[in-house]
């Protein structure tokens, strides 16, 4: 009959889906860094702390328990697993989230929260001991107690990354600049004999000498706390190889040009032995680099330790496993 309305069905809410081409694609490792299986692993392991990290921030905006039922209200535009995938991909290539968004037909703004909140999960992390899965160290005194149970030799060695310049007349323009006439942002990097990252830490512009890093961690105390642990270093540490003499091991010093060449054929031996020693560590900061943001990090200055020790413990998962 003209002018009659069909009652149109009343359908349930419907949760909000993303493109599945996109996970897909972001999934391989090519674009995360990542295995499939570790990618798995790091889903499971770090669902739990970003919801309680999210009710948490809810729960402070609100001042009050929540009223609703849990599942009411609006759905995330990214669920979890999405999250981690572009947190992953900005950690690995430093892709604009701009087009990270485009991808997955959000706004910017959505996939830039959703870094924001899974990069610190990552970093927190701490790294993988080799053959304890489920282990991690954390801190420079888990490295020691772990290095005197097991009796390993520890590799000590700093990296560098360059990163923007402050502006004209902004603070810090200066502050970061290193021997090298960059802009740069340094790390201390720990390994074992195998080249397998052990600790990241340190993080100090990059003006600061490498000695003068490690030793704001308070290392002295704990060379004189574990007497059993030893160290190879390069000739930057050369203080502290002169302070713990039989713990820390530096490169000999060169010998005057007027030596004699037994001495000088000695000096490049024992040089080269030291050298194949610690060249693991070399290796290891070597993996790092790999990753778009530690070859020139181009993002705020303050979030780059927390991007630093994200990739690190990453990269020390899949070293574990060597």
């Amino acid at each position: 009959m003209h002018g009659s309305h069909r009652a149109q069905p009343q359908h349930p809410r419907r949760s909000i889906t993303m493109p599945t081409w996109a996970r897909a694609a972001l999934s391989h490792p090519v674009f995360t860094g990542v295995s499939q299986h570790h990618l798995a692993e790091l889903i499971s392991e770090l669902t739990d702390p970003w919801i309680a990290a999210h009710q948490g921030a809810l729960l402070i905006r609100r001042g009050h328990q929540r009223r609703r039922a849990a599942g009411a209200g609006p759905h995330h535009r990214l669920v979890f697993c999405d999250r981690m995938l572009v947190t992953l991909v900005s950690l690995r290539f430093q892709l604009p989230h701009h087009a990270l968004a485009v991808l997955y037909g959000v706004d910017r703004s959505t996939i830039t929260r959703a870094v924001h909140e899974i990069r610190p999960l990552l970093a927190r992390r701490g790294f993988a001991v080799p053959g304890m899965p489920g282990v991690r160290l954390r801190t420079l005194a888990d490295v020691f107690a772990y290095a005197a149970a097991a009796g390993i030799e520890l590799r000590l060695d700093g990296t560098e990354t360059q990163v923007r310049r402050p502006r004209a007349n902004r603070p810090g323009r200066r502050a970061f600049v290193s021997g090298k006439k960059q802009n740069t942002i340094k790390a201390t990097t720990i390994c074992d004999g195998a080249g397998r990252t052990l600790w990241v830490g340190a993080v100090r512009p990059g003006r600061m000498h490498d000695q003068t890093a490690i030793k704001t961690e308070g290392i002295g105390e704990l060379f004189c706390q574990h007497r059993t642990v030893t160290a190879t270093v390069d000739s930057g540490y050369q203080g502290l190889a002169k302070a713990f003499g039989d713990q820390v091991h530096a490169p000999p010093r060169k010998p005057p040009k007027d030596a004699a060449a037994e001495e000088m054929a000695r000096y490049h031996q024992a040089r080269k032995q030291q050298s194949s020693r610690r060249i693991c560590v070399e290796h290891a900061n070597a993996e790092y680099k790999q990753w778009r943001p530690l070859q020139r990090y181009t993002g705020r200055r303050d979030s780059y330790a927390e991007t630093h020790l994200a990739i690190a413990g990453l990269i020390s998962d899949r070293a574990a496993r060597r």
